[in-house]
């Protein structure tokens, strides 16, 4: 039952799109599915899974005829290039008996329909006593040997959307057209990036303008999608980043966009300047924003008490520990340097010019050895035997020019 048209395989074509588009619905699409374990193999295969009827967002998706059917298994015969004629008829019905059979199932649960891309001729119709239903584009027979097998006459079946997905493989001009604006119409909320993607591809493909040449090369889903990416990244190359992301038109084009999509070649200052500075940090974390700045720019405009009330005082005293430490013993050290000058000067009536030169060998000494000195300077009898005490304390002189001896020793 496989048509091609020059090599392509046209219900392969159809095929993904139907897997593209009923991702996540619960129904399961087969292509060249086995009617039994050897050939011969039906066109596409859909099988729902786990619901007694159609679901809304299934239904959304199906062609009139086969949305009206409960039947849980649909098989569809897909006719692109080739005219419908007895012989397919008869081997869709036969299709029909040998797949319910080898699997399994009663009569209600297995529906068989015809897609037909060109339109019947009223005569075959007439012959097989096809008649249409209240759907247009939909015919049922009740002939025995076809009244298991409806047709889709894809030119004749009406502009509702859910029409749409397989109307676009119509064989005439506006009606073909005609789907494809539908499909532009709908937007790209609900279905997903790659069935738009396929969508694209499928429209540069078979269009009007294009489907003379095309349909001469063997044509797989595979160079569809790579078409459709194509047309979607050339299309967007031709708006502005205001028109990306506005919420005027074009939005009926860049509503079939996901966000990753829009945003290709744009700069982030591009994008970022069309956000009032809340909206941009809109579902980030402020560890996020913080720690792409240093501590001094996250500071910028903060008054301290704003930066300290976010801490409990403990958190605040242990940063300074080290450095009120650091404070408290330079007070003491300079408290211990008074504390000895003065005795000094009360002991012995010392002049400020001595004073101030023994100051000058007592700064040269750690807070431990002042307070040695201190005590020398209460218990010595002279000034002589506290400077003899003084000296023996002072550290030793570092070395200093090429041989290590000081200027002064050069002398």
């Amino acid at each position: 039952m496989t048509e091609q048209s020059g090599k392509t395989h046209w219900h392969q074509i159809l095929g993904k799109l139907f897997e593209l588009l009923f991702t996540a619905t619960d129904v399961t699409v087969q292509v060249d599915f086995k009617l039994m374990s050897e050939p011969p193999r039906g066109d596409i295969l859909l099988l729902r899974r786990n619901s007694p009827i159609w679901t809304t967002s299934q239904l959304a998706r199906l062609p009139d005829g086969i949305r009206n059917s409960q039947a849980s298994h649909i098989l569809i015969e897909f006719k692109y290039t080739e005219s419908l004629n007895p012989r397919r008829l008869e081997k869709a019905h036969g299709y029909d008996i040998i797949y319910r059979e080898t699997q399994g199932l009663a009569d209600d649960e297995v529906a068989s329909f015809i897609l037909c891309s060109k339109t019947p001729r009223q005569a075959l119709l007439e012959a097989y006593s096809y008649q249409p239903t209240v759907w247009p584009g939909v015919y049922h027979s009740n002939q025995p040997m076809v009244a298991r097998v409806g047709l889709l006459v894809l030119n004749q079946l009406s502009d509702a959307s859910h029409n749409a997905y397989v109307k676009c493989f119509a064989s005439r001009n506006q009606p073909k057209r005609a789907a494809f604006d539908v499909l532009n119409m709908v937007g790209g909320e609900r279905l997903s990036n790659e069935f738009w993607q396929f969508i694209s591809g499928l429209g540069r493909l078979i269009l009007p303008d294009k489907e003379e040449t095309m349909l001469e090369l063997e044509i797989t889903p595979e160079d569809i999608m790579n078409l459709g990416k194509g047309v979607r990244e050339g299309l967007l190359s031709t708006f502005s980043a205001e028109e990306r992301l506005s919420g005027l038109k074009p939005t009926e084009v860049l509503s079939q966009y996901k966000p990753e999509e829009r945003l290709v070649g744009l700069k982030p200052e591009e994008v970022l300047s069309q956000y009032e500075p809340e909206e941009r940090l809109v579902g980030l974390k402020p560890t996020e924003v913080l720690s792409q700045y240093k501590p001094e720019e996250r500071l910028v405009g903060l008054k301290p008490e704003e930066v300290l009330s976010q801490y409990e005082p403990e958190e605040v005293l242990s940063q300074y520990e080290p450095y009120l430490e650091e404070r408290e013993q330079q007070a003491e050290y300079k408290l211990m340097l008074k504390t000895v000058r003065r005795t000094l000067r009360i002991r012995f009536k010392l002049s400020d010019e001595v004073l101030d030169n023994i100051d000058k060998q007592l700064q040269m000494m750690d807070i431990t050895t002042l307070e040695t000195l201190s005590e020398v300077a209460l218990t010595t009898e002279t000034v002589t035997d506290f400077e003899t005490k003084l000296h023996s304390l002072l550290p030793p002189a570092e070395p200093s020019g090429p041989s290590g001896s000081s200027e002064t020793g050069k002398k």
